[in-house]
């Protein structure tokens, strides 16, 4: 069976943007390594924002894959959608797995400067340095560290958030094509109703998520 022009035309956008990636995750996996700031900078939230569109597109041309394969597509077409479906899996997981060690060295840097700010402080006050200075800069010091943890918290929130609507979309793939084999082998009808069960708990664990990370920017919010 000949594979239509259209199905070569995804495959194709599908290879060109695992190479982009594959360039730019090896630019971040750089960055992540070399990272000793407690704040991002332009270039480390261009290059984020860059994957995250990137795999955003990923997704999109993989749905359409999908599309292909649940309308009749053969065996051969399946397994291949089913390699790429992997390749966005393990981009995405490293993608958000490395925001996450990077937020942790910032956050651990971001202490270190604390640490130097109150060290600088008390050196201050034996001194003598007037009791107002030195409660202004304790002060300072102690709103610096919170909106830091803050930042911090509302960023890993998100990342968990993000990495929990790339499982939904990849089971919504899964679940449209058991619903094709299902109409040719009804004796899968069981399993797919456990499936949907798994389905609904996910929506729901969604859920509770994106309320927690609305929350936290709400206090975010209320602390700026």
């Amino acid at each position: 069976m000949e594979v239509p022009s259209s199905w070569d035309a995804l495959r194709k956008q599908a290879r060109k943007l695992e190479a982009q990636l594959d360039e730019q995750m090896n630019s971040y996996r750089k960055l992540v390594s070399a990272n000793v700031t407690s704040k991002a900078d332009a270039s480390e939230s261009d290059l984020e924002s860059w994957i995250e569109r990137l795999l955003k597109q990923l997704q999109q041309v993989n749905a359409q894959m999908q599309a292909w394969v649940s309308s009749g597509g053969s065996e051969m077409v399946s397994h291949t959608l089913t390699r790429h479906q992997e390749i966005l899996q393990d981009l995405t997981q490293e993608f958000y797995r490395l925001r996450s060690s990077l937020l942790a060295k910032q956050e651990h840097a971001s202490l270190l400067e604390d640490f130097k700010e109150f060290d600088r402080t008390r050196l201050d006050l034996e001194q003598g340095v007037d009791t107002e200075k030195h409660a202004l800069l304790k002060e300072r010091a102690s709103i610096s560290r919170s909106t830091g943890h803050m930042d911090n918290v509302i960023s890993q929130a998100q990342a968990t958030l993000g990495a929990l609507v790339f499982q939904r979309s990849t089971f919504g793939g899964i679940n449209s094509k058991l619903g094709n084999v299902s109409s040719r082998l009804p004796t899968v009808n069981n399993i797919l109703s456990a499936i949907k069960r798994k389905k609904s708990m996910d929506t729901i664990i969604l859920s509770l998520v994106a309320a927690v990370c609305t929350f936290l920017i709400f206090i975010y919010w209320l602390s700026k």
